[in-house]
């Protein structure tokens, strides 16, 4: 999974405290630094980091923080807290062939958005809680982006000057309550079900995402396979749209499609069962791994 990333790419990344409480921090060589409350103090949470141009901007004094081993450590998602988190649907031309859109797009004039509730969230190695109403439970590897500063209006030339990192998010998929209707948020936003992490990764540490890829693993067999530069609707163009009609603030989410490859337009169906692994790996920006566990 090449790409023309920096060498000195910092990883950001909430987790849980040593005392229990949400904090934020760099992980580093297998040492997660605490930058939040419980550690430096620079900011109470990530989000808060990016409101305050902190994020992307910490010194290397940073390794003087309290460290503790990754492996001790409960991944939270990369931002905990975001006001407004914008899923943009069948945003990648190969998920358009599978799900019969493709015929269609050249009509399509915006982008197909729905709404995902920051209480659905979870974070790396957290279980995808697979309820029990359902027997659709899906996958949808993706690329986040987080905004940087306050968003409205803001034209394509302009975007990714308020872009201020990029992660993983899985945005597991309850199909029947998805597809029972039009409207798509009551399969979007079931608790457990919106993976984002393990690391938010500064934008200007990735150069162009064009030449990210993107990959999707269900008990290591790779089921999705693209190049972000595959979106039918780029970031720019994303940004644009959805800043034309709702204020977008530091720490908002955009989540920008997934490509082709899910589980209900596999033959023979490749949708999930208790106890599988999925892995949502982008270049540069790590690994998101999540177990499937039969939820309430």
């Amino acid at each position: 999974m090449a790409a023309a990333i920096r060498k000195d790419t910092m990883n950001y990344a909430s987790f849980v405290a040593h005392d229990g409480s949400p904090t934020w921090g760099i992980v580093e060589e297998g040492t997660a630094y605490d930058l939040g409350p419980t550690g430096a103090n620079l900011a109470p949470t990530l989000r808060a980091a990016i409101e305050q141009g902190i994020f992307g901007n910490i010194p290397k004094e940073f390794r003087t923080a309290p460290g503790r081993p990754v492996a001790d450590i409960k991944f939270l998602p990369a931002v905990t807290n975001p006001g407004k988190i914008i899923c943009i649907g069948v945003n990648y031309r190969s998920h358009q062939q599978e799900t019969g859109r493709a015929a269609h797009q050249a009509e399509q004039k915006a982008p197909t958005v729905f709404i995902r509730f920051a209480d659905s969230q979870m974070g790396h190695l957290q279980p995808a809680q697979m309820p029990v109403p359902s027997s659709e439970f899906d996958y949808e590897g993706e690329m986040a982006l987080v905004i940087s500063r306050d968003a409205f209006h803001v034209s394509e030339d302009e975007a990714f000057d308020y872009v201020a990192g990029y992660g993983a998010y899985n945005d597991f998929s309850v199909r029947d309550w998805q597809l029972a209707t039009t409207q798509w948020t009551p399969g979007k936003n079931f608790p457990g079900t919106g993976a984002f992490g393990p690391y938010l990764v500064p934008a200007a540490d990735l150069g162009d995402i064009d030449k990210l890829s993107l990959e999707t693993r269900v008990n290591g067999e790779i089921r999705q396979k693209a190049m972000v530069a595959d979106l039918y609707f780029n970031v720019p163009q994303l940004i644009s749209y959805v800043t034309g009609f709702t204020k977008l603030s530091a720490g908002d989410v955009i989540v920008t499609g997934t490509p082709g490859g899910v589980g209900r337009f596999m033959t023979p169906s490749g949708l999930l069962s208790d106890g599988d692994i999925v892995e949502v790996e982008i270049t540069g920006l790590g690994v998101l791994r999540n177990t499937v566990q039969l939820g309430s």
